[in-house]
């Protein structure tokens, strides 16, 4: 193969390219406090021990985590315009969609989180006078937080990795970037190649400050 990298410069870069990373970073930045916020409740509500609450966070976060991703952005992209007689575009179905998907998987990490926090710090909350709220957001959740931490983080790095299927739905992110400027000049296989070694170095360094960060929490423990 006559493989040719010179056309990628940066004014190419910074024409094509740019554009859709900073909407990978923003989408992923959204998704995950958004999911986390939300995935938070959902492991709240699970963890409550009151059927009217947990089976329907059960099922939600069950749904959610056995639908591929990608069927769930065409779902959204194209039947909620449907339901609500106008289109919400392909930028915003991407953020409500990774949100609400997300949240499932960040829900099981939060859930596991609190749940690994020892149940003595629980009945001492309550010893000295704290209802269930006050207990989960002062003694637990902070220290269920340090817990999961990397877990999180590592989930985030796969979010940032899925961000690329919102191709299917016509979204500008970084793959579509790369795309864009292979089409432009008749170089696809070059501008793929540089995509998955661009997302690979990004993933790569993601994971290692991941593990520094744990080797870290682990020696402070």
């Amino acid at each position: 193969m006559n493989l040719d990298f010179g056309f990628l410069t940066w004014g190419v870069l910074s024409d094509f390219v740019l554009k859709g990373f900073l909407f990978s970073l923003q989408l992923t930045g959204v998704a995950m406090v958004g999911g986390i916020v939300l995935g938070t409740l959902l492991a709240l509500l699970r963890l409550s021990g009151r059927p009217g609450l947990v089976l329907p966070a059960a099922a939600y976060v069950n749904l959610m985590r056995s639908v591929p991703l990608v069927m769930v952005i065409l779902w959204f992209f194209l039947l909620i315009p449907l339901l609500i007689g106008r289109p919400l575009g392909a930028e915003w179905s991407a953020f409500i969609t990774f949100t609400l998907f997300e949240a499932a998987y960040y829900a099981e990490i939060m859930r596991a989180g609190i749940q690994s926090v020892p149940r003595g710090q629980v009945h001492a909350g309550y010893a000295v006078g704290m209802n269930y709220r006050q207990t989960m957001q002062l003694v637990v959740l902070p220290q269920a937080l340090r817990n999961m931490l990397p877990v999180l983080l590592t989930q985030t790095i796969i979010l940032f990795q899925d961000t690329s299927l919102v191709y299917a739905i016509g979204a500008y992110d970084l793959l579509k970037g790369f795309e864009n400027a292979g089409k432009n000049f008749n170089r696809p296989v070059e501008t793929y190649l540089v995509a998955a070694v661009v997302y690979f170095a990004i993933c790569s360094s993601l994971s290692m400050a991941v593990r520094r960060l744990q080797a870290r929490i682990a020696i402070i423990r």
